[in-house]
């Protein structure tokens, strides 16, 4: 599967008492689609995904689904602390056709997590995915740090596409594509202008064309007379060779991980800001260095501040601010307090919507 661009890391809509709003995610994810990202990522940290029971996992799986354009990449956030609740979230994923399996790091027994455990936990995961895996590493929640030399051996398996790095440390994504440069090259499906071709697309051309022929009666077929022939493919496949997939998980340190080796950044920004994280990425594909470090200057202070100092309810309360559905973070967080609102509203003066 192809990794790159930008993609946002999505909420999970809350009312104040904690019951979840789906119809919000469904009109937040129809509006994310319209925005020039690569994908999204539901329930990944920013989703609160550890604040969700199975059954509000499956129905948020369900409902991003539902409303996400073909064309638009669908990671899953489902990592759990267990290899066997693992498995059941990527098979429930893949029901819905998910393209990658977004994986975070075991953490709870800490002390234990040394490098065979994770070695053979990350595995076995891959061995039974039905869906691409994509190593998540997320210290700053999970106080475990995925370590390189891990990474550079676990990019070794057919299964395991890539990693998102959550460190914030671009010379960590240095490190990383180092340490997973000698990773076996895979030949890929993309559209003929080389964007990413989803589970979806397939499944659709494939219903189109199975809908055509059982039109087609088969006394026609074998004559080959009185019925116009099916319609073409919806897009045609070509392919493309990549290895290992660096992913960075911060928005302030986007350009510096992209020069770095990264294929593209999943942001909890990009929740409510998806333009100006993406000109960053534009102007660095377009090899604009002096724009692109300027896009990326413009977002440096509300992604520290708003992203990594508010968290989730800052995150939450600039999809508001932005015209996406934040609404409240659950319980024990709490929604920001008046003075952390200005602070909030005064970052994004000029990063609106």
């Amino acid at each position: 599967m192809l990794l790159e661009g930008v993609f946002a890391a999505i909420p999970t809509p809350f009312q104040p008492d904690g019951r979840p709003q789906w119809h919000h995610m469904e009109r937040n994810v129809e509006r994310y689609c319209r925005a020039p990202l690569a994908g999204v990522v539901v329930l990944g940290s920013t989703g609160e995904a550890v604040m969700l029971n199975d059954e509000e996992t499956r129905e948020a799986l369900r409902v991003a689904r539902d409303a996400a354009a073909d064309n638009r990449l669908l990671i899953a956030g489902v990592g759990h602390e267990s290899l066997i609740e693992t498995l059941k979230r990527v098979e429930h994923a893949a029901s819905l056709d998910y393209d990658v399996a977004l994986v975070r790091t075991p953490h709870f027994f800490r002390p234990q997590m040394k490098p065979a455990v994770v070695l053979n936990y990350y595995r076995m995961v891959a061995d039974a995915s039905s869906l691409p895996v994509l190593l998540y590493n997320i210290p700053a929640y999970t106080a475990y740090e995925l370590p390189v030399e891990v990474i550079g051996e676990l990019s070794g398996h057919p299964n395991i596409c890539g990693v998102k790095d959550s460190s914030g440390k671009p010379e960590r994504i240095v490190a990383i594509v180092a340490a997973t440069a000698s990773a076996p090259r895979r030949n890929i499906a993309v559209t003929a202008t080389f964007a990413p071709v989803t589970r979806r697309m397939l499944n659709a051309q494939a219903e189109a064309a199975g809908l055509a022929a059982a039109l087609m009666p088969a006394e026609a077929v074998m004559a080959g007379v009185g019925y116009a022939a099916p319609p073409p493919p919806a897009f045609k496949i070509r392919t493309r060779e990549v290895g290992f997939q660096v992913l960075c998980g911060s928005a302030q340190t986007l350009l510096p991980s992209l020069a770095a080796g990264a294929t593209g950044g999943v942001l909890a920004m990009a929740a409510f800001a998806p333009q100006a994280c993406a000109e960053i990425y534009m102007a660095w594909k377009d090899r604009d260095t002096v724009l692109a470090q300027e896009k990326q200057q413009r977002i440096v202070e509300a992604a520290d501040a708003v992203c990594g100092g508010m968290g989730i309810p800052g995150v939450k309360y600039a999809c508001d601010l932005n015209g996406y559905y934040g609404g409240s973070p659950r319980l024990p967080l709490l929604p920001l307090t008046a003075a952390k609102r200005d602070e909030a509203d005064r970052l994004l003066a000029d990063i609106r919507h």
